[in-house]
This record gives structure tokens, C-alpha cells and sequence, in this order.
């Protein structure tokens, strides 16, 4: 996401529920080669602000910031959450925001009360694009990781917010990940969502990182690593349409990448799971087959077994 979002000396990023500061990380690690003299550097230190609501990974953040020599880091222990959108000026937005907000969680009705009533939803990852919109500055970049929740949810607040980032902003690319990227933490599906404060969203292209070869799924000792984005990097540099190759000619149409207007999306609903996974299909059986289907499997599986069963007592002399 840092690469994509290619930062610049003399623009701020935030993080506005940091953790223990990854994504600032990322994004000095891409902007600290462009320092070029004592002033872009003092650039560089300036350049990361974070938020972060609990207290061990706030801690964590700002020991991470300064073992990447940011003497004075603009890292701070609060909620994002707990203060009106509608009270923030141009002095509280960004450059850019580098984001994985917390989803799956839901928040209370005090909190929901910060936000204009369209918006007010309870799932925490909804309110957190409304805080990123209200925080991205004009011609501003985002790149932020949402669940497919967001992409299909059809609720009036999600819709709302969707409508917003879409009307207000340029949300030009969604790039579909595999399950379990965030294995074995959550294994819900994720998205990364590019946009700009620039124009509103003519078309947005969608592109599905399939798994890579040799993975059936990521997990703590096997996780995703930026090689693994190499498919997606290549592809956003060059966008062609990909179609999906068919099995037969009984199938539809189905895109791995594929570009969308503004008007195909609003005709759907503002429903976003766009070049998704292909879900196999399941065949059902009558219950007459599928005792004869059992059978003839079952009767399979007692054959091998007995030849396994057979080879052993002759390994063992027994006849």
C-alpha cells in the first residue's frame, strides 16, 4: 500500500488507529531514500501522525518510532472515534492516511451520535471511512483495508458512506485479497481500497490477488509477503481486463479485473464484491442417488483398504 501511494517529501501521513505503527513504518521505509539534505529530512521525521485507543500497542508505536529515528513521534494515546466529524477544519486532515481499521467490533450509541445520522452506523470499520473522509485533505491519497462486509453490505449507513466516497472522492482501485491473509488473527476477507481527493469516481477497477502458487492458504509461519503482491504491481501499472477461463461453455462470464463506471455500481446498489473469488458449485443430489453415490465411494474405500490390509500380512508373512 505504501508503494502504491508513493510518498512524497513534505507530506504527512496518519493512521488513525495505529497498533503498533506498521503502516507508518511502510511509509518511512518509502520515503526515507527521497531524503536528499538535512531539510528533507527533518521532513521525513515530521511526516507520520497516529492515533491508537489501547495503551500496550500506543506503547509499542511509539517505541517502534523511535527506533526508527523519530526523536519526537506524533503518536497519541486516544479514540478517533470520540469526536465530531463535522468539527474538523483543515488543520486536522492529511496528505495521506495509510489505514487497517478494527472491524468486526460495533460501537455504542454515544459514539455513533459523532458522526451525521446518514452515516451513523455501529459497525466500527463504517465509521472509521467516514473519520478517514472527513480527515483526507483536498487532492489527498488513501489506501484502506476493509472487509468484503463493506464491499456488499446493502444497510442505509453503508450505502450512505459508500455513496459519499464515491460522489466526493476518486475511488479509482479495489483490489480483492485472498481469505486468509490475516490468518491465523481473522480469517475474514479483506479488500484494499485506493482513492484520491481529487474528483468524483468516474469508474473503479477491481483486481483479484489469487492465491500464489504453492499456497493453499497463508498462516503465522507462512504468511503473505510483498513478493506475493508482484501479479497486482504488475497489473496496476499496465489495467487490462482479465476474464476468468472457463470450464465449459454452461458457464457465465466472471472477471478477475475488470473496470466498473460509477453507473453500473450505483445500479447495483453500491454493492462493491466486484471480481470476487469463484465459489464452487455444489451439486444436489436427489436422496436416491446420493445413497448410491455413498455406496459406490464406500465400496471404493473397502477395496483400498483391504489391498493395504493385504500388502501388510505379506510384509508380515501372514497368510
Amino acid at each position: 500500500m505504501a508503494l502504491m501511494i508513493n510518498p512524497q517529501i513534505g507530506e504527512q501521513c496518519a493512521d488513525f488507529a495505529c497498533g503498533t505503527g506498521g503502516f507508518l513504518t511502510s511509509w518511512l521505509g518509502q520515503l526515507q531514500p527521497k531524503a536528499k539534505s538535512a531539510d528533507d529530512q527533518e521532513k521525513v521525521n515530521n511526516s507520520i501522525y497516529g492515533i491508537e485507543k489501547k495503551q500496550f500497542p500506543y506503547m509499542l508505536c511509539v517505541t517502534n518510532m523511535l527506533l526508527h529515528d523519530i526523536d519526537m513521534p506524533k503518536i497519541y494515546h486516544d479514540n478517533s472515534l470520540t469526536k465530531d466529524v463535522l468539527d474538523y477544519t483543515d488543520d486536522d486532515q492529511f496528505d495521506v492516511v495509510l489505514m487497517n481499521p478494527p472491524y468486526g467490533g460495533s460501537e455504542k450509541t454515544e459514539i455513533k451520535n459523532h458522526f451525521p445520522a446518514d452515516l451513523a452506523s455501529s459497525e466500527t470499520a463504517d465509521l472509521f471511512m467516514s473519520v478517514i473522509m472527513y480527515r483526507l485533505k483536498k487532492n489527498g491519497r488513501a489506501a484502506v483495508i476493509l472487509p468484503d462486509g463493506f464491499l456488499f453490505g446493502n444497510d442505509n449507513a453503508k450505502v450512505s458512506i459508500k455513496k459519499k466516497l464515491m460522489s466526493e472522492f476518486n475511488l479509482h482501485t479495489i483490489i480483492r485479497m485472498p481469505q486468509s491473509v490475516f490468518s491465523p488473527y481473522t480469517n475474514i476477507a479483506t479488500n484494499i481500497l485506493f482513492f484520491d481527493h481529487d474528483k468524483p469516481t468516474e469508474d473503479t477497477w477491481f483486481y483479484r490477488l489469487d492465491m500464489p502458487e504453492g499456497y493453499k492458504h497463508f498462516s503465522k509461519t507462512k504468511p503473505m509477503k510483498l513478493e506475493h503482491f508482484n501479479p497486482a504491481i504488475e497489473w496496476w501499472n499496465n489495467r487490462v481486463e482479465i476474464m476468468d477461463e472457463k470450464k465449459d461453455d454452461s458457464q457465465s462470464d466472471t472477471w478477475k479485473s475488470k473496470k466498473y463506471t460509477i453507473q453500473e455500481i450505483a445500479d447495483n446498489g453500491y454493492n462493491l464484491d466486484l471480481c470476487g473469488f469463484p465459489v464452487e458449485e455444489k451439486v444436489i443430489l436427489s436422496p436416491e442417488d446420493t445413497i448410491k453415490t455413498f455406496i459406490e465411494k464406500r465400496e471404493t474405500l473397502d477395496a483400498e483398504m483391504d489391498a493395504k490390509l493385504q500388502e501388510i500380512l505379506n510384509l508380515l508373512g501372514v497368510k
